[in-house]
């Protein structure tokens, strides 16, 4: 252990503060208490054993990968507010060829899990067979879905809104003087691609006037990842986009590289907006505007749920849906002449 000095400096508070918190002391308040502990992990020191709290149980984290940063960032904020219940968190992340979703949640349910949270997953899918939610829910599990939405799972579902996030890019798109307007989005069987492709569409017709088969026409849909923005914003600027709204960051990443690819330039010829507002997106070249998620309202809304749940008190089985904020940046500019 440091001595009481250096553990005072790091949280900024008296060594007779430290002093009570080391030995379980009343009269402390929350606030500095947590700056004590804070301090004890940033020093690198292990706590007392009387300041060590009982886990509350295991919950399950289950997420698709962690290559593209907006799960990272969904894990942390999950992480955190499970931690603060007193809960531990068990993480398990998927990858292609990897350990599927469904091993995984046997693995937690052998494991005596309390309780399961997914993000992004197979409820994401249209196409997928949802049974195995059903299951869970039928066997009294405790379980909250992020980013996707099965209408007959009688679970609760927490969700950016997809359209009014492709609603307010068009919009910010129209209000520089963008009348060419595309859409990269992944595969049309999950439902945020459905629904930012709607949102996208009706945003068209209402602001451009633009039939429903025009305004269709500028959807182009390909893989959630770079390579697929790329594509994608290679085909649209080909046939004359000046304006790009992509479904996540990873993709606008992509179309950035297939604009420039084609010798134009960003956003001199051609706008380029993201979706997600991951980490380090502020810092690319150009800074990326984007559309946020609001990841801390989505994961505590989702952490509450289940542990209300745990508790015997579980929230209506219904969707609670998010709204996104537009993050102006340097990667949209007016329209060229």
């Amino acid at each position: 252990m440091g001595t009481l000095a250096d553990i005072a400096h790091e949280a900024g508070v008296s060594e007779a503060t430290v002093s009570r918190v080391l030995n379980a002391k009343p009269g402390v308040s929350d606030s500095a208490r947590q700056n004590v502990l804070t301090a004890l992990d940033v020093l690198g020191y292990e706590r007392p054993a009387k300041l060590r709290r009982r886990s509350a149980g295991l919950v399950g984290l289950v997420v698709p990968e962690l290559d593209n940063p907006i799960f990272p960032a969904f894990a942390q904020v999950i992480e955190d507010s499970l931690t603060q219940r007193r809960f531990t968190p068990v993480l398990c992340t998927q990858s292609p060829g990897g350990v599927s979703e469904d091993e995984y949640v046997e693995s937690l349910l052998d494991h005596g899990v309390a309780g399961i949270l997914f993000v992004s997953g197979r409820h994401a899918d249209a196409g997928a067979d949802h049974e195995r939610y059903r299951a869970l829910v039928q066997r009294g599990m405790p379980v909250a879905f992020i980013n996707g939405y099965v209408d007959d799972i009688p679970a609760p579902f927490f969700s950016t809104d997809d359209a009014a996030a492709t609603e307010i890019a068009v919009a910010h798109l129209v209000q520089l003087g963008h009348r060419r307007i595309g859409l990269a989005t992944g595969p049309g069987r999950f439902t945020p691609s459905q629904r930012k492709r709607a949102g996208f569409v009706g945003a068209l017709r209402r602001l451009l006037d633009l039939s429903e088969a025009e305004a269709e026409s500028w959807v182009e849909e390909s893989l959630f990842s770079v390579e697929g923005g790329a594509s994608a914003a290679r085909s649209l600027v080909e046939r004359g986009a000046t304006g790009i709204v992509c479904a996540s960051d990873m993709m606008a990443i992509g179309a950035v590289r297939g604009v420039r690819d084609v010798g134009l330039s960003v956003p001199g010829d051609v706008s380029v907006i993201g979706f997600d507002d991951s980490i380090l997106i502020g810092f690319l070249d150009p800074p990326l505007t984007t559309v946020r998620q609001p990841v801390h309202a989505l994961c505590s809304a989702a952490v509450a749920a289940v542990a209300d749940a745990i508790g015997g008190e579980p929230v209506p089985a219904r969707e609670y849906v998010f709204k996104p904020e537009l993050v102006l940046r340097q990667s949209t500019g007016p329209a060229p002449a």
